[in-house]
């Protein structure tokens, strides 16, 4: 919270308990990831009675964590890296219910980039104010040169400095990012290397990708704000760090839990009443719904559910669509990396592999088990894959660029591979449906659900959470909570005037 120019979203007015009401509403929140745990809280703080489902054993949906058993022994585990960025804020006012300090969290001071020849972008050091942060990052690059800046297209690239929301998806909604960099007249190397991460991101090639997507997450990490880029990471597995915590809190808040249950269909029983049914045969009646599930989920649940929504909002749910899929690998190796690995190393031109994780940097457990045993846990990632991706050929790349792994032994390998993240491809964001649907006591939530604000993955998650506990809780009359995002326009008019020609300074 360092940007004095963040952006505010003041709470909407109301009274602050639902004990002042008639009757205490109650809501069913379907999905226990982060928008569904923060619909889940901002419902419970106002006094609404609240049961979460969540289809898992265990909850944080895509960043939740759980243990292996193998050999007799606990193997903590989760589906791989997260970044925690400062900009994240109302992820983190969520994660502040447990603890104002955010100890659960461990500052990352770099996150290196390395391509196939060997060049290298770093993001420590870089001075926190835009536009400055990008220029430095920029010039000191090895794969970009003053001359390369001369040559940029400064009028294809003006959208970057100038990003509001929605506007910018009316303006680049309709072009891949691919597309847009190569209108920008990027460097091939400094885009494969830097933008790539930021595509990738979205477990989605350049190609894929609605360029509005790309310039919004530019606008949030570069140009629209000053927490800089540097990030933190849970320092334990999500489990214990994260949501073990939150649920406890959210008990004390008097809600309830229903883990390893599944949603199959809502049906509705009068004006604004609700019946959820789930796979055990069981159902739940409630005042409000809160979907907040993955992609498919919500498919699922809608296609079953056919008295709700009307046929442009159902068509709306049909046409979402999944990225392709991704997978992790999990190491458990019988002797440690190098000294000096970063904790995260982003990979460009070594596929399939994308990114290496050395988990004992900064996870307790992973610590813990490298300590007792001198070896090392390590992550590789491998993002948007197109077709089958083989274990040992990220194994290969992990061996190349860190030689000291080639005489590791495996202790134990644990592979995932999951197709659940949405895709924001091309010309989709205008009919992607928002956290509002037509019926007024059913809400969605989502890092795929439409909010015009400027927020991305997780913290897209969590402020559609706050949002649809916002919607509701006006609904019944009583207050809801503020909202903070970086400022929704590009901040530098210097820049921006260089961006659309303008010759004149002031």
């Amino acid at each position: 919270m360092t940007d004095h120019r963040r952006q505010i979203h003041p709470a909407p007015p109301g009274l602050t308990s639902a004990d002042a009401l008639p009757a205490r509403p109650r809501a069913v929140v379907v999905g226990a990831g982060i928008a569904g745990l923060a619909a889940a809280t901002g419902l419970a703080e106002r006094g609404i009675q609240v049961d979460i489902v969540e289809r898992e054993h265990y909850l944080g949906g895509r960043v939740g964590g759980w243990t292996e058993q193998h050999d007799g022994a606990h193997w903590p585990m989760n589906r791989g890296f997260h970044a925690f960025f400062r900009q994240y804020y109302n992820l983190r006012a969520l994660l502040r219910r447990i603890d104002p300090q955010l100890s659960m969290l461990t500052a990352v001071d770099d996150y290196p980039l390395i391509d196939g020849a060997g060049r290298r972008d770093s993001f420590r050091g870089l001075p926190r104010t835009p536009p400055w942060n990008a220029i430095a990052f920029a010039l000191r690059s090895p794969t970009f040169r003053l001359r390369n800046l001369a040559r940029l297209n400064a009028r294809a690239a003006a959208p970057l400095a100038a990003v509001s929301v929605p506007e910018i998806y009316r303006r680049l909604d309709h072009l891949d990012a691919e597309t847009f960099l190569k209108a920008i007249n990027f460097p091939d190397a400094a885009r494969h290397l830097a933008f790539e991460v930021f595509s990738r991101s979205f477990f989605a090639d350049p190609g894929q990708l609605s360029a509005a997507e790309l310039a919004t997450m530019f606008h949030i990490y570069f140009l629209g704000s000053s927490e800089g880029l540097i990030f933190d990471v849970a320092n334990a597995n999500f489990d214990t760090a994260l949501w073990a915590p939150l649920q406890r809190y959210l008990s004390e808040q008097g809600a309830g839990f229903r883990p390893g249950t599944k949603v199959t269909s809502v049906g509705r029983r009068q004006e604004n009443r609700f019946r959820v049914y789930t796979d055990s045969g069981e159902y739940l009646d409630a005042d409000a719904v809160v979907l907040a599930t993955d992609v498919s989920g919500l498919q699922q649940i809608v296609a079953a559910s056919p008295e709700l929504g009307d046929d442009v909002w159902r068509a709306r749910i049909r046409r979402l669509r999944t990225a392709p899929p991704f997978v992790v690998q999990r190491l458990w190796l019988d002797r440690p990396v190098a000294s000096q690995r970063p904790a995260f190393l982003g990979t460009a031109g070594h596929e399939p592999l994308d990114n290496i994780s050395v988990l004992e940097r900064y996870e307790r457990e992973a610590a813990r088990w490298s300590q007792q045993h001198r070896g090392s846990v390590v992550e590789l990632h491998s993002y948007a894959v197109q077709s089958t991706v083989s274990d040992n050929k990220m194994l290969r790349q992990l061996h190349a660029i860190y030689p000291e792994t080639v005489s590791a032994q495996v202790v134990w390998r644990k592979v995932l591979s999951r197709s659940d993240c949405p895709l924001f491809a091309p010309g989709t964001h205008a009919h992607r449906p928002g956290v509002t649907t037509p019926h007024p006591g059913l809400v969605l939530a989502g890092d795929g659900i439409r909010i015009d604000l400027p927020v991305a993955l997780m913290e897209r998650a969590a402020t559609t959470g706050w949002s649809a506990a916002n919607q509701l809780l006006t609904q019944w009359g009583l207050a809801g909570h503020p909202l903070c995002t970086v400022p929704n326009r590009g901040r530098s008019t210097l820049l921006g005037r260089l961006a659309t020609g303008e010759r004149r300074w002031s």
